[in-house]
C-alpha cells in the first residue's frame, strides 16, 4: 500500500492488509447478536432485501419513474447486475462471493474507488479481487454507497470497519465506531482493545480503558481476555490503574497463557505456560498480593522458581528485602467519587426504622459511570451492624445487586456497601439504587435533599422512585451517597 504520508489517494488493487499475527476476530465472538429493529416495507427497501441474496435484473420497462429521488434510483442499483460495469470476488478463497458494482457510483462514494476506476494508474479490470474483506462487510458498505444507509450488525461491525477505514468511507467508520462503543462491556473490552489499536481508534481505545480499569476483574476473568494478542497483554499488565486485586491479576495470566500454549500447539505444562508469558511475568506485581493470596496462590502454582518464591517471601517478612524482578509497587488503581446528595442529617426517636422494608431513589448521570457502592448512614443509637442488600435496576432489569454487612460507629457519618463488581451506568437514563436493612431500627437519615448534584465533572439528578416502601425520597431518608467511578 501507499505510504501515509503521501498526498496521492491509495490504490485499490493494491491490497491493503493489517498485519497481525493472529486472525482478526469477528465481532460476533465479541459481542451478543442483537434483534434487528423493525423497517418499513417500501418497494426500495424490498429491493435491498431481494438484492442482498439475488443478483436481479429490474424487469420493469420503466422502473426509473417508480422512484421520485436520485438516492431511490440509486438504491435500486445497489448489487444489481443490471447496467453493473466491475465486479467483485470478495473474501478469502473457499468463502468468496462475486458481486456487482457500478464504478461511478462507487467512485463517487470512496476515494479510493475513484482512484481505482478513474485515477493515473486506473486498470480496466472487470473482475477485482479483494481477499481480505468479508463478503458481509463489503456489502454493509456497498448498501452505504448506494443506499446511503448505514445497516450494521453485532457479527459483522468490526469487518465492516475495515472495509470502511480501507477504502476510506469515513462516516461509515465512524459509525461502526459509535457501534462499537455502544456495545462495549466488561466482557468483550480486552478483545476490542486490542483491535481498536489495530484500526487507529483512540477514541475507542481510551474507551476501552476506562471499562478495563473501571471493572478489571470481571475484563481479566472474561474468555476474551484469553483471546488478546502478546502486546496488548503487555500493555493490561503494565496498567497502573487496573482496579482489581494481584492475585485476579495472576489467575488471569496463566489462564491466557493456556490458551496460548494451544494457539501454539504446545504442551500444557508449567514450563510452557511461564515460555509463553516471558517478560510479562515480571509486570504482574506479585510482591503487592496478600500474604495469603501468595501463600495459597502464586507461591503454589509452580511458575515461580524456588529462588523467586523464597525471595518474595523474604520480601513480605525480612527487615532486609531483596531485590526483586517483579514490581513491588503496589497500582495506583482508580479513586472513587462519592456523590452526596443531602445538606445535612438529623435522628428522632421515632424514626428510621427498618422492618424489610425498601429505601430507594432514581438518579441519572449526565456522562457514564461506573458505580461501585452507596454509602449508607447508620445507628443514632450507639456503635452497631447492619446487614444491607443493595440493588441496582434499569428499567426493572437487575444491574447489580449484593448483600453484606456493615458496622457503624453511632455517628453520622455514611458507611460504604460494595456491589462485588462496578455497574456500568449510561448518561441520560434513570437507574434505581435500592437497600433493604436488617439491623438497629434507629438511625440517622438526610433532610434538605437535592434534586441536582454537581459531583466533579459529573452531573446527577434525583427523583422519587416507586420502589421506595419506607419513605426514602429526593427531599430525606437513607442512600445519602452514590460511589462511583468515572
Amino acid at each position: 500500500g501507499s505510504s501515509s504520508n503521501s498526498k496521492l489517494p491509495p490504490v485499490c488493487y493494491e491490497i491493503i492488509t493489517l498485519k497481525t499475527k493472529k486472525k482478526k476476530k469477528m465481532a460476533a465472538d465479541i459481542f451478543p447478536r442483537k434483534k434487528p429493529a423493525n423497517s418499513s416495507s417500501s418497494t426500495v427497501q424490498q429491493y435491498h432485501q431481494q438484492n442482498l441474496s439475488n443478483n436481479n435484473l429490474i424487469p420493469a420497462p420503466n422502473w426509473q419513474g417508480l422512484y421520485p429521488t436520485i438516492r431511490e434510483r440509486n438504491a435500486v442499483m445497489f448489487n444489481n447486475d443490471l447496467m453493473a460495469d466491475v465486479h467483485f470476488v470478495v473474501g478469502p478463497p473457499g468463502g468468496t462471493q462475486r458481486l456487482p458494482g457500478h464504478k461511478y457510483v462507487l467512485a463517487v462514494g470512496s476515494s479510493v474507488f475513484h482512484a481505482m476506476f478513474y485515477g493515473e494508474l486506473a486498470e480496466d479490470k472487470d473482475e477485482i479481487r479483494i481477499p481480505d474483506v468479508e463478503p458481509a462487510a463489503f456489502l454493509a458498505m456497498l448498501k452505504y454507497i448506494y443506499c446511503d444507509e448505514i445497516d450494521l450488525a453485532a457479527d459483522t461491525v468490526l469487518a465492516t470497519l475495515y472495509a470502511a477505514k480501507k477504502y476510506i468511507v469515513p462516516h461509515l467508520a465512524r459509525a461502526c465506531v459509535n457501534f462499537l462503543e455502544t456495545s462495549l462491556s466488561a466482557k468483550n473490552a480486552c478483545v476490542l482493545l486490542s483491535q481498536s489499536c489495530l484500526f487507529e481508534e483512540p477514541d475507542l481505545t481510551q474507551r476501552c480503558w476506562e471499562v478495563i480499569d473501571a471493572q478489571a476483574e470481571l475484563a481479566l476473568k472474561s474468555e476474551g481476555f484469553c483471546d488478546i494478542d502478546f502486546q496488548t497483554l503487555e500493555s493490561i499488565l503494565r496498567r497502573e490503574t487496573l482496579n482489581a486485586k494481584e492475585i485476579v491479576v495472576f489467575e488471569a495470566a496463566l489462564n491466557w497463557a493456556e490458551v496460548e500454549c494451544q494457539r501454539q500447539d504446545l504442551a500444557l505444562s508449567i514450563e510452557n505456560k511461564r515460555k509463553v508469558l516471558g517478560k510479562a511475568l515480571y509486570l504482574i506485581r506479585i510482591p503487592t498480593m496478600a500474604l495469603d493470596d501468595f501463600a495459597n496462590g502464586a507461591a503454589q502454582s509452580g511458575v515461580l522458581t524456588l529462588n523467586e518464591t523464597n525471595d518474595i517471601f523474604l520480601w513480605y517478612t525480612a527487615a532486609k528485602k531483596p531485590e526483586l524482578q517483579f514490581v513491588s509497587k503496589a497500582r495506583k488503581g482508580l479513586v472513587p467519587q462519592r456523590c452526596h446528595r443531602f445538606q445535612s442529617c438529623a435522628y428522632r426517636s421515632n424514626q428510621w426504622r427498618y422492618r424489610g422494608r425498601c429505601d430507594s431513589i432514581q438518579f441519572a448521570v449526565d456522562k457514564r459511570v461506573f458505580i461501585a457502592g452507596f454509602g449508607l448512614y447508620g445507628s443514632s443509637c450507639g456503635s452497631a451492624e447492619y446487614s444491607a442488600k443493595i440493588e441496582l435496576k434499569r428499567q426493572g432489569v437487575v444491574l447489580g445487586q449484593n448483600l453484606s454487612k456493615y458496622f457503624s460507629d453511632g455517628s453520622s457519618n455514611t458507611f460504604p456497601v460494595w456491589f462485588e463488581y462496578p455497574v456500568q451506568i449510561e448518561p441520560d437514563t434513570f437507574y434505581t439504587a435500592s437497600v433493604i436493612l436488617d439491623g438497629n431500627e434507629l438511625s440517622y437519615f438526610g433532610q434538605e435533599g437535592m434534586t441536582e448534584v454537581q459531583c466533579g465533572k459529573v452531573t446527577v439528578q434525583f427523583q422519587c422512585s416507586s420502589d421506595s416502601t419506607n419513605g426514602t425520597g429526593v427531599q430525606g431518608g437513607q442512600i445519602p451517597e452514590l460511589i462511583f467511578y468515572a
